[in-house]
């Protein structure tokens, strides 16, 4: 859940760097909720607009924290743009998600494992 909260309190910083572990912990918890907010919308008979608004909410720090995650392999972030192109772009970004880090510092800042 701190990986998770972490994220949130850094709602829109693009720069610097996010390990493997920052990024899949808010990916597994953003997972996690929004199966909640669907059991619980369906529970009620409504229409999805509760994990609608979820979604929104998270929209720029899943970028922010996906942005960092490039950096942290060296790519830039533009690189989330790729993402648009389908079924391939996905899992591209999948692909480099996975990868690990550059280690020690480079061009985005230093190594977050040594932090």
């Amino acid at each position: 859940m701190n990986w998770y909260l972490a994220v949130l309190k850094k709602y829109a910083v693009f720069t610097g760097r996010a390990r493997r572990t920052e990024y899949w912990m808010f990916v597994l918890f953003n997972v996690i909720i929004a199966c909640v907010l669907g059991f619980i919308e369906s529970l009620l008979g409504m229409p999805g607009i509760i994990s609608g608004l979820y979604s929104l909410a998270v929209l720029i720090p899943s970028l922010a924290v996906g942005a960092r995650r490039l950096h942290d392999t060296n790519r830039t972030g533009w690189w989330l743009l790729i993402g648009l192109v389908p079924f391939i772009g996905v899992i591209v970004l999948i692909i480099f998600f996975v990868l690990p880090g550059t280690p020690g510092e480079n061009s985005f800042g230093p190594d977050p494992k040594a932090a």
